[in-house]
């Protein structure tokens, strides 16, 4: 063959995919979208895993997402149905307005434990007293992520934190919060789970939670809530697989996972 024969373009094959079958692709509600997110972050996964859950229901034409300030301040960019963002720690709040305004909608807060359990502590246990039919998405990576890894109201004991350089002293700063349970507790609550991201198995269980504390909203039984211990491989400063090993040896033995109560009505499933 000589230079003037190579040919200037190659098309490539096409090829069969006749008789093969579909076996996963991404859910209707998760847009497509790049992700800001750093490496290693699994925000990304409990995205999918909230979308998954809301094409299974067939609720996507009226879900509202609500995110307040924090590393998930635009999730409402990665969803595929309408969405709002709240002040600091005030998305149940929000949720709540929503929700009565328009109880057909199907509401969700998407919070981390820096927004939750701290400068929102009072809007969640409020929204928990009245019991609203809201669903709540608790994202807990022990640190706030969104403004340099300070230590968070869920930061573990011993911790190293850009605020806490010798590690979180319960002596001085006190013990992490549990707030999921302490939440379990109050009767208008009808759902509360701990799951978590550091493993494929986890990562099922955390779905099956989601779409239960979602099913608690369509069934008028009460407020759903999921905290799901989430890796934050940049602020922990470690590689992501390191990340997922801190969540196993680190945070399991102070946040043990499972559900801490389930509505009778969701007994079955």
């Amino acid at each position: 063959m000589t230079i003037d024969t190579i040919p200037t373009q190659i098309t490539p094959a096409t090829p069969d995919l006749s008789g093969m079958q579909l076996v996963y692709q991404a859910p209707e509600a998760l847009a497509d979208t790049q992700t800001h997110y750093c490496p290693g972050c699994t925000h990304g996964i409990i995205h999918r895993l909230i979308a998954e859950v809301i094409d299974e229901l067939g609720v996507r034409e009226r879900t509202i997402g609500v995110a307040p300030v924090g590393c998930a301040v635009f999730a409402y960019e990665y969803f595929n149905f309408d969405g709002t963002e709240a002040a600091h720690g005030r998305a149940p709040a929000m949720a709540t307005g929503i929700k009565r305004v328009a109880p057909d909608k199907i509401v969700f807060t998407y919070q981390g434990d820096g927004d939750i359990a701290s400068i929102g502590g009072n809007e969640i246990l409020a929204a928990c007293v009245r019991g609203e039919k809201i669903t709540v998405i608790f994202v807990n990576n022990a640190v706030y992520g969104m403004t340099g890894g300070q230590m968070a109201p869920t930061t573990p004991p011993g911790m190293v934190t850009t605020s806490s350089p010798l590690g979180r002293d319960v002596e001085l700063q006190g013990y992490p919060i549990h707030l999921t349970e302490m939440l379990a507790m109050m009767p208008g609550v009808a759902y509360a789970a701990r799951r978590s991201m550091h493993s494929v198995a986890e990562i099922k269980r955390a779905k099956k939670s989601i779409r239960k504390a979602f099913e608690a909203q369509l069934q008028g039984l009460g407020l759903g809530i999921v905290e799901i211990l989430s890796a934050c491989p940049i602020n922990w400063r470690l590689d992501p697989s390191n990340a997922l090993d801190f969540i196993r040896h680190t945070m399991l033995p102070v946040y043990p996972l499972g559900e801490f109560k389930v509505h009778e009505a969701l007994q079955k499933r």
